[in-house]
């Protein structure tokens, strides 16, 4: 498990995030499960996740920090296993069999993010846009 356990009181456990700031691509492992990785470019890159086979129980958070104003940044799988949606501009935005997570370039807004968690077949994402178009899922 990525972060530190604190004893807080009354025997509550309180987990504390690992952070890791992102300013060009990268090519993720299950050693960067449970990071918060903040997305800090002028211009994006690509995010490349584990293979979803080898990755039950991974999961990780993307959210954008500084704004990218000339290239997206993007998150990529090895198949069609992206699952779920985001709420982006208050609409739900659905992702069915897709390989692919965009955040678009001169739509993002400082605090959208991505949450993905793997169980082993599928990689599971919800969200949250400001912007129209602030995020969406293709397949390349």
């Amino acid at each position: 498990m990525s972060g530190t356990l604190i004893s807080i009181s009354n025997d509550n456990l309180h987990q504390v995030l690992e952070t890791q700031v992102i300013s060009s691509a990268i090519t993720l492992s299950a050693a960067d499960s449970g990071k918060q990785f903040s997305l800090n470019a002028a211009a994006g890159a690509q995010i490349t996740l584990p293979a979803v086979a080898t990755s039950a129980g991974l999961n990780f958070r993307f959210s954008v920090q500084a704004l990218f104003a000339t290239t997206a940044w993007t998150i990529l799988a090895a198949s069609n296993v992206i699952q779920g949606g985001a709420i982006v501009n208050s609409v739900n935005v659905p992702s069915a069999n897709r390989n692919t997570i965009t955040f678009a370039a001169a739509a993002d807004t400082i605090g959208d993010f991505v949450a993905l968690n793997c169980d082993g077949v599928n990689w599971y994402v919800s969200g949250v846009g400001t912007t129209a178009g602030a995020i969406t899922f293709t397949t390349v």
